[in-house]
């Protein structure tokens, strides 16, 4: 890499306006981060840790350091390279334009409107949990809900991240009102000794561990999207200090959360519920706290929590769109920013058209395997 090149890269200098401040930064990750599987994921890890409670919290706690040492390898890049783009930039930097476009292409075409249309799904069916709703209502929900967050982050940087923040507050409500009533007011006494029931060799535990890691993973996933946004305020002090206390808050989150739920639910129950398939012990949980308000709180909670990661997606996902233009590997129409609000207008349109074609042409269950 040339001298000016290093320099161009290491440079805070931007275009875009930097309006989004620390706390918008965690709300972005983790706004991302917490959605509706934190009701669900927990019985997931739990079936793969052998039914083990203690296990299975040790699992979520392995799978949040993990995070975190990802987590903290992206900041020192952030801070090293604070430019839109995220680990389009970083892989264009380290195996050069082929590889990084193919990652950025894939995003474009698939990974990205396809995560956003089957958000936009599933919050419309999250609303239609709470009160019925006809299913081509349901389509319409979720375009416009699309069109709507598209609008409001074209509308500037700071009106999206304040969205942000506002919904990720929101969400925490009835989240944090089920975990500490589960703390506080849950009769059960778990066993948490961390050895599932019939002790299996070292190397099937190893591995028993290591599967139900990955599921941790999964509700841990969405960590690397704040290096897209080239707006953040210091980006070197913010992004490092974003990474690490979004990441270790949210693990605290999935560790305590789930305790209260064992503190709730008895453990024959919980046996039971997963091995007829029914993995939603965070909504028995709320059902035993809470009688019929139970669900919805729940409902509540999904709906905000989807609204929220969905937003989080809207506002990160064309600005690598933007980078790429930037680079002369795009469209160049993506690389021109609003000339008000200073923001990829072109690329967050287009994110917009291709994840209003998928909600219009594939089911929930079509556009999560489509991502997968």
């Amino acid at each position: 890499m040339t001298t000016n090149a290093a320099n161009r890269l290491q440079s805070e200098s931007t275009e875009m306006r930097r309006e989004v401040t620390l706390f918008g930064g965690i709300s972005v990750l983790a706004g991302i981060m917490i959605g509706s599987g934190i009701f669900y994921i927990g019985a997931i890890v739990l079936e793969r840790s052998g039914m083990s409670l203690g296990l299975a919290l040790l699992v979520w706690l392995i799978g949040g350091l993990v995070t975190l040492m990802s987590g903290i390898c992206f900041a020192e890049l952030g801070a090293m390279i604070p430019r839109a783009g995220g680990y389009y930039v970083y892989l264009r930097e380290a195996y050069g334009e082929r590889i990084a476009f193919m990652c950025g292409f894939g995003n474009f075409t698939l990974s990205n409107p396809g995560s956003i249309a089957a958000l936009a799904v599933a919050f419309a069916a999250a609303l239609n949990s709470i009160f019925p709703i006809d299913p081509v209502v349901q389509k319409v929900i979720a375009i416009s809900t699309v069109l709507l967050l598209t609008l409001i982050n074209i509308r500037g940087v700071r009106m999206g991240s304040s969205l942000q923040s506002w919904s990720m507050i929101l969400k925490m409500f009835p989240i944090l009102l089920i975990l500490f009533a589960g703390l506080f007011f849950g009769t059960e006494s778990p066993d948490l000794t961390a050895m599932p029931a019939e002790m299996p060799s070292w190397s099937t535990l190893m591995s028993m561990i290591g599967f139900a890691v990955i599921a941790t993973l999964w509700a841990y996933e969405g960590w690397t999207n704040l290096n897209n946004i080239a707006e953040i305020k210091n980006p070197r002090r913010n992004i490092p200090l974003a990474l690490i206390l979004a990441i270790t808050g949210v693990m605290v989150l999935y560790v305590l959360f789930n305790y209260s739920i064992f503190r709730v639910v008895p453990y024959d129950k919980i046996v039971e519920m997963v091995n007829s398939g029914n993995y939603y012990l965070g909504t028995e949980a709320a059902n035993s706290l809470f009688g019929s308000a139970g669900l919805v709180i729940v409902g509540v909670a999904m709906v905000l929590a989807i609204f929220n990661s969905l937003n989080g997606c809207v506002l990160a996902f064309p600005r690598m769109y933007y980078a790429m233009a930037r680079d002369g590997a795009f469209f160049k129409s993506f690389g021109k920013l609003h000339p008000v609000y200073k923001t990829p207008m072109n690329a967050q349109l287009a994110s917009c058209c291709l994840a209003i074609v998928l909600i219009l042409s594939r089911t929930l269950g079509e556009l999560t395997s489509l991502v997968a």
